[in-house]
């Protein structure tokens, strides 16, 4: 997995230098989608805001990358939904021969899946180049899972005032503070907060509900040595590989 966390203005002010408001979701993406070498789709799965998260499964065969799903056909897009609505709820962790067993009972109850599994390997397959080419990239462990995900936080000083609004059920007129409120109303990472028994956004949780902890926080990580950059120069700076 390769996951792109762009910077948010929370913390030290002294920190921010380069302008990192030129980090919107799209540029981002596209950056993501140059050095991929391929066209990401995203839309196929959402997790909260696309203005927060994007993610793109696929796979490499070689040097180039392949979606799971491709977010333009329409038999990929009955295939997510058939997934979700019939395998929504396994367990994809299980040990091997129980995850066999409840694959199996399912494809029982609904033959049907198997047709719908069978189309969506011949299509993928076809997207590679063939039988033939997917056999050989098999055989050599050319085949490679890669995810692609952005996580983009939002500043510290328009989530204070967007959550203080939203407490009171009143939605901003601003531009830029009813974006804040979209996106934290569509917060999929909900956090614990454990004074108040809250389940919060996180932006809400590190930006408003965590004055302490930043503040210890800059005690405990020196600032870094600020070289004059250009925003799009610090661009691809924004990635950090997961395991």
């Amino acid at each position: 997995m390769f996951s792109f966390q762009p910077a948010a203005f929370v913390g030290n002010e002294r920190r921010w230098k380069e302008d990192y408001s030129v980090l919107d979701p799209d540029v981002i993406w596209s950056k993501i989608e140059e050095g991929a070498g391929a066209k990401l789709p995203y839309k196929i799965f959402q997790t909260g805001d696309f203005r927060c998260n994007r993610t793109a499964f696929g796979f490499y065969v070689g040097n180039k990358w392949y979606p799971v799903l491709d977010e333009d056909s329409d038999s990929d897009l009955s295939v997510r939904d058939e997934f979700f609505r019939y395998l929504g709820g396994v367990h994809w962790s299980a040990p091997l021969p129980l995850l066999l067993t409840r694959l199996t009972r399912a494809a029982i109850a609904q033959p049907h899946l198997i047709r719908v599994t069978l189309g969506w390997l011949n299509r993928t397959v076809h997207r590679i180049g063939g039988w033939p080419k997917a056999i050989r990239a098999l055989a050599s462990k050319q085949v490679i899972p890669v995810t692609f995900v952005m996580h983009r936080f939002m500043d510290a000083e328009d989530v204070r005032p967007a959550w203080d609004m939203l407490k009171k059920g009143v939605m901003s007129d601003d531009i830029v503070i009813r974006e804040t409120q979209e996106r934290l109303q569509s917060c999929f990472y909900g956090m614990a907060h454990p004074e108040s028994d809250e389940i919060v956004p996180a932006c809400v949780q590190h930006s408003v509900l965590d004055p302490g902890e930043n503040a210890a926080l800059a005690q405990l990580l020196p600032l870094p040595h600020v070289r004059k950059v250009s925003a799009e120069q610090s661009l691809p700076s924004c990635g950090v590989r997961e395991p």
